[in-house]
């Protein structure tokens, strides 16, 4: 793999941000005269210029950064063995939302990120080719952005997710009360929360009434997650309003890299319906 960290000046946010940006780089360099015998034994194809790939939007967790999830897996191996870019963008621990006293997120995932992967770098445009996977808070940030954007997304991926959004309305506000007071106080603020831009259940049930497109969500957690109870409320949730959902338990696994190392090997291996080969032509 080849890995990146870009930093640039954000409209949406304005201030500078980071996005880690992972591409799979095992190809044959033919016009430079140069094959590799192990790589076209292997079936690699040649780099040829405009070659774009499949997207996944890594989502973070709480208290790290667009680095960690890298840094503690073997991301970069999973992503070259299923030919996919991955984007991870730094959002500190604002839940993926936009926040009440400055900063939107929210606005900044689904507008401007978007726009500046697909501008400068190889990625492919089409929703069909764009995914979006998140672990414990990014868990809950990627159900969230594929509840209200579900246009942007072909399939979301909630691993071990319960902090932050969720679509138990009183479980939310008990957490913020009682477990993230310094999130609702310099984040979220006071509102109404029925109908207001966190309430996700309001958005699943706008979704369901409306006859929308909806990609596909999967949902893993570990049997001994601390929080296993809130993602599997949120599962049942999607289930009952007739969304097309996946659930999965990792037996005898917790809230932690283990976990999801071993969960995002399944994610792109096996629920993703990736191509696994590059994308040529605009799309």
């Amino acid at each position: 793999m080849g890995i990146l960290r870009f930093s640039y000046r954000s409209d949406i946010l304005s201030l500078s941000t980071n996005i880690t940006i992972c591409y799979p780089t095992g190809y044959m360099t033919t016009e430079m005269g140069f094959e590799d015998p192990l790589l076209k034994r292997n079936g690699k194809r040649p780099y040829v210029p405009g070659m774009k790939f499949q997207t996944v939007y890594l989502l973070h967790g709480g208290g790290e950064d667009d680095t960690t999830p890298y840094r503690y897996t073997k991301l970069e191996q999973y992503a070259e063995e299923n030919m996919v870019m991955l984007v991870s963008p730094s959002v500190n621990d604002s839940f993926y939302m936009n926040t009440k006293y400055g900063f939107k997120y929210f606005d900044y995932l689904t507008q401007e990120l978007p726009l500046v992967v697909k501008s400068l770098f190889a990625a492919a445009t089409e929703r069909e080719n764009t995914f979006l996977v998140g672990l414990a808070m990014g868990g809950n940030g990627a159900l969230g952005l594929g509840l209200m954007r579900p246009d942007l997304y072909s399939a979301v991926v909630d691993l071990s997710g319960g902090i932050g959004v969720t679509l138990d309305r009183e479980e939310y506000k008990h957490s913020l009360n009682i477990e993230f007071t310094r999130v609702r106080d310099t984040l979220l603020g006071e509102d109404e929360f029925i109908g207001s831009e966190h309430d996700l259940l309001t958005f699943a049930e706008k979704n369901i009434a409306e006859k929308i497109d909806l990609p596909k969500y999967f949902i893993g957690v570990g049997e001994k997650d601390f929080i296993r109870d809130r993602v599997y409320k949120d599962y049942l949730a999607l289930k009952n309003l007739g969304y097309d959902v996946y659930f999965e338990e990792g037996q005898g696994m917790k809230h932690d890299y283990g976990f999801w190392d071993k969960y995002l090997e399944k994610v792109l291996s096996n629920w993703l319906p990736l191509k696994r080969e590059p994308i040529y032509g605009d799309r």
